[in-house]
């Protein structure tokens, strides 16, 4: 009965994407079935963590996160978890053979969160952003390779890369609320309560560069199996990208920026025409 357990948790951790990101659901639908459940998998470990992190201001996140670390380790090594997203994660980790030290250079990221407000060097800026978005990129590309070594290492750089365009620009969307409801600045060197035009559009090179690089480099090369599937959470955050960049400096902390449900569908069926025609 153990299969019916593992389905379960699989189920959870694919309900726990749904409900709280529409548009990587989109995104993970659009990958070969045959990986679906890995990348749910991996993103309901990441979420229940950044929960953690983000949101559970009535507890004790310190007190969460240890046990949610530990309660990992467990899993990974007895091969079993009764807390079905641990459960579901521990098997994509274990058949895939992601590296301890992903998880842990992830893990370090989200407990970064529960103290560390503000990255005063490029240095702290880099390390935050490699462990709570680049090691998932690579998780995930250690799945879409499936154990082939030399794919992986062709393909790190740009996974990477696209990770860290994602969170950029997540940060980005979201300096109200990290800002002003947990008293968080990411972007080294830079006043958010005041950002000027010449900041943001530093930002916004910086981004540029980074998605230029994953989709030159990385999203073209993909197997066939994740290639429509990260071109689509690509095109999704582009266009973010876009909407953002259009947004003056000294409104972006007031503004929400997200992509109507309408263009969402239009973006998919954009890309899967180029998708057909050999585009991409």
């Amino acid at each position: 009965m153990k299969e019916l357990f593992d389905n379960v948790s699989n189920g959870c951790s694919k309900l726990v994407t749904k409900k709280y990101s529409t548009s990587f659901s989109l995104a993970v639908n659009m990958l070969s079935p045959k990986i679906r459940t890995d990348i749910y998998n991996i993103y309901g470990f990441v979420r229940f963590a950044d929960e953690i992190v983000d949101t559970f201001h009535d507890y004790d996140k310190e007190e969460l996160m240890a046990h949610f670390e530990k309660d990992y380790y467990i899993a990974k090594a007895q091969g079993i978890s009764l807390n079905p997203i641990l459960n579901s994660f521990q098997q994509t980790v274990n058949k895939y053979k992601i590296p301890d030290a992903m998880v842990e250079a992830f893990l370090r990221s989200m407990k970064a969160d529960l103290h560390k407000t503000e990255y005063q060097t490029k240095e702290e800026y880099d390390a935050y952003i490699y462990g709570s978005a680049d090691v998932v990129g690579l998780m995930c590309l250690k799945v879409f390779v499936n154990g082939d070594d030399a794919k992986f290492n062709e393909l790190k750089d740009a996974a990477m890369r696209l990770g860290s365009a994602f969170q950029k620009v997540n940060f980005l969307r979201d300096l109200k609320d990290d800002f002003e409801l947990l008293n968080r600045s990411y972007f080294p060197n830079i006043d958010l309560g005041k950002l000027d035009p010449a900041s943001k559009q530093l930002i916004i090179d910086e981004i540029e560069e980074d998605f230029n690089y994953a989709f030159k480099h990385g999203i073209l090369k993909l197997p066939v199996e994740a290639k429509f599937g990260v071109y689509m959470a690509y095109r999704y955050y582009r266009r973010l990208l876009k909407k953002l960049n259009s947004v003056p400096s000294e409104k972006i902390m007031d503004t929400r920026i997200r992509i109507s449900d309408p263009m969402k569908i239009n973006l998919l069926a954009r890309s899967y025409v180029k998708y057909k025609l050999n585009l991409i």
